[in-house]
């Protein structure tokens, strides 16, 4: 591995946690420093919605406050590449309470899930961004 690779595999892994991030803090516009513009970006297998990212954007905006408290991590991603891009397999977990307050586990909309982030990223003038974001869901467990 020589060091662009290095550098290229450790951008992929800053973009993994600014997504993480501005999922977890409702900090919408903090996408834009993770996807492109022309993403696509699918949901459906975690019962949400696939399109594009102000589409998205909007709908997280308007479903994930009903879980203040948010908590997503991403595990050690597989990053290939290939013909220009960064295919990249990232298992998650992720938590969605109802409140940022101390709740039981079997609280009514606790939500806890994982599976693996499937990214389609390329190298951009601004850095590597998805684009193309396919949620695989492995597990959920809804109280």
């Amino acid at each position: 591995m020589d060091e662009r690779e290095v550098a290229d595999r450790l951008e992929i892994a800053g973009v993994l946690a600014r997504y993480a991030r501005a999922i977890d803090t409702g900090e919408w516009d903090g996408l834009s420093a993770v996807f492109t513009a022309d993403a696509v970006i699918d949901y459906r297998a975690a019962g949400g919605i696939a399109g594009g990212l102000a589409e998205v954007r909007a709908w997280l905006a308007e479903v994930l406050p009903h879980w203040p408290g948010r908590l997503h991590l991403i595990g050690a991603p597989v990053i290939d590449f290939v013909g220009g891009e960064a295919v990249v397999l990232a298992p998650f977990t992720d938590t969605l309470s109802p409140s940022r307050e101390m709740v039981a586990a079997g609280a009514k909309g606790f939500c806890q899930g994982g599976g693996w982030y499937h990214h389609r990223m390329v190298r951009t003038p601004s850095g590597w961004r998805s684009r193309e974001l396919v949620e695989e869901q492995a597990w959920r467990t809804i109280g």
